[in-house]
């Protein structure tokens, strides 16, 4: 169901489910919370790609399970849909999509920090046409990345956006060739692992934060994150490797 590498610091997670276009059932759901969670205890890792093998990145759920009865197989109490869509994180996760990401595959990619896509793929939440509601996050998160009048479009047609217009509008980070997703989120993970982990970390979820708040309650809490950044050997590290003119060497404390 999943695949786990590692790559010095960085967990390349992929979803191994071929058969059934990467959708998600009970047994997968687990599997990609699981992996979640062996990336987030290891102190050695510090950025995770959430990949794929097949042509198609996700289907989202699998509506087999559905007709069976079995919909709430497909959420854990912890990560909600796929494990993932309501999993509170601390590090850096970037979807690497080459092919089609569709209902709640593209729900899987939202729930990422960041995302990359291969030309010709494709993003969309087209529940409605059969008579279901993005549940899992496409519906609250999509007009966050999308212009609002083109993330109602895309959940009232439930028609899909290419990765190129996605990219144009900002929802994809980096715009790949087919076959090289992966490699081409290496570059991104290695340009953030190229900075100190824990003000990478605190800096992710002051920008989570930032979207329920006003601009003083943000700057209050960055305020706090900061004194409590520089007290870290990584920050004096910082400094003293800048003004020695070399590499910073972090160690994440």
């Amino acid at each position: 169901m999943i695949d786990f590498q590692v790559e010095g610091r960085i967990a390349v997670i992929r979803l191994d489910r071929v058969e059934a276009r990467n959708a998600i059932n009970g047994e997968m759901a687990q599997a990609i919370e699981s992996a979640i969670d062996r990336f987030e205890d290891d102190d050695e890792l510090w950025v995770a790609i959430l990949g794929h093998y097949g042509p198609v990145f996700c289907a989202g759920a699998d509506l087999k399970e559905i007709a069976a009865g079995n919909a709430d197989a497909l959420w854990t109490e912890r990560g909600g849909f796929g494990g993932i869509a309501l999993r509170e994180r601390t590090k850096p996760l970037i979807a690497a999509v080459d092919g089609p990401a569709v209902a709640g595959g593209t729900e899987i990619a939202l729930a990422c920090d960041l995302r990359v896509a291969a030309k010709g793929s494709s993003f969309g939440i087209p529940e409605v046409k059969r008579s279901l509601v993005a549940a899992a996050g496409g519906l609250v998160r999509l007009p966050r990345v999308l212009p609002p009048a083109i993330a109602m479009e895309l959940a009232l047609t439930g028609d899909t956006i290419d990765a190129q217009r996605a990219y144009e509008l900002g929802m994809i980070n980096d715009l790949c060739e087919p076959g090289t997703v992966i490699e081409c989120a290496m570059s991104l993970a290695e340009r953030i692992n190229a900075n100190a982990p824990l003000a990478v970390r605190s800096s992710r979820q002051l920008i989570l934060d930032a979207l329920g708040q006003s601009d003083a309650e943000g700057m209050k809490a960055a305020s706090k994150a900061f004194n409590i950044i520089v007290k870290t050997e990584d920050a004096t590290e910082g400094p003293r490797a800048f003004i020695e003119k070399r590499p910073p060497v972090w160690k994440g404390r």
